[in-house]
């Protein structure tokens, strides 16, 4: 890689777009910094200036706080520097972005996290024709397929109801923003019932009806009265409130994981859950093929996750591929995803 031909070259900080001088997503602290979406692992503290799409503004002001926010539209450009940048939707969660560069002739795209599946939470995923797309790979690997989401919103209702037959407490641990509010959303499809939520949940839930997503009813577990009985309710928790003492108000309970890496068992038996639901808010191995042929790349960049199949295959279909080593997803198995 070469400063003077790419226009997005790996350092220290990140991803940085020479002919714009900016980063996409760095890590460390940085004066211009385009974000793809407000997850904790790409919207960082610290930046002099933020660049998003006006659909991620909620949640990063959630999270970040008041900010130098320069906001555009979906596929409004915005000149920074000697590139042109526009945002285009990932697909991933709220706000979510992919972003294209154009510059010297070339256009390049960013891609963030995406996913192809439909998710009543957020914009659809947009295929950006470019030269060279830098794709995430989170679940780069072939056993990666995902079932059709609503059949599995089907299946947590049903489970709760089992649950509740036995005197139980259905606990869905899942990742507080984004995953859990599509989940609220797919749900609401089968059944009326409210769903009760941890705090970290219910903070992300209120900036999704914010921002006008319906979602299935719910009430914050804090708030219920002392000594209620969960037996046959739906409560939806981060990971992190796995044997954790917020665990112990419910008298009996089985706890479910929902997530992409529960495709594979051996998974949900590390994670000692009861059941395992896979849903997840990336691509899974045919729709990062797909999407990679469709944006045409004649050069692609693997990001964060499994690169090594992906790139392989790529090769041997005569793309040119290879990897950028990012800290992006440092937190995917404990709570990306």
């Amino acid at each position: 890689m070469h400063e003077r031909t790419d226009l997005v070259v790996l350092r220290r900080e990140g991803l940085y777009c020479p002919a714009g001088d900016f980063y996409i997503d760095p890590w460390k602290p940085v004066a211009r910094a385009v974000i793809t979406h407000g997850h904790g692992d790409h919207a960082r503290p610290g930046m002099g200036r933020y660049y998003a799409v006006a659909d991620g503004l909620p949640v990063l002001r959630w999270r970040l706080g008041e900010q130098d926010y320069a906001i555009a539209e979906y596929g409004e450009p915005l000149d920074i520097g000697a590139a042109r940048v526009s945002f285009h939707s990932a697909g991933h969660v709220l706000g979510s972005s992919q972003v294209r560069i154009e510059a010297g002739g070339e256009v390049w795209v960013a891609s963030g996290d995406y996913k192809r599946q439909h998710d009543p939470t957020c914009a659809p995923f947009e295929v950006v024709p470019c030269d060279v797309f830098i794709t995430e790979c989170t679940f780069g690997l072939p056993v990666y397929r995902w079932p059709y989401t609503p059949d599995v919103a089907r299946e947590i209702v049903e489970w709760r109801d089992r649950c509740g037959e036995r005197g139980e407490t259905a606990v869905l641990l899942c990742y507080a923003l984004g995953k859990a509010q599509r989940l609220l959303a797919e749900l609401a499809a089968f059944t009326d019932r409210p769903a009760f939520v941890h705090g970290a949940v219910a903070a992300g839930v209120e900036v999704y009806r914010g921002a006008g997503i319906p979602m299935l009813e719910t009430r914050l577990v804090s708030e219920t009265e002392k000594g209620m009985d969960f037996a046959g309710e739906l409560v939806v928790a981060p990971p992190s409130a796995a044997g954790s003492p917020w665990m112990r108000r419910f008298r009996r309970a089985q706890t479910g994981f929902a997530s992409g890496w529960m495709r594979v068992r051996g998974n949900r038996r590390r994670r000692n859950c009861d059941r395992g639901f896979v849903v997840s808010d990336h691509a899974d191995w045919p729709d990062l093929m797909r999407t990679i042929r469709e944006t045409g790349a004649r050069r692609v960049i693997a990001t964060h996750g499994n690169t090594e199949a992906i790139l392989r295959a790529l090769n041997e279909e005569g793309i040119a591929a290879e990897a950028f080593q990012t800290e992006f997803g440092e937190a995917v198995e404990g709570e990306a995803e």
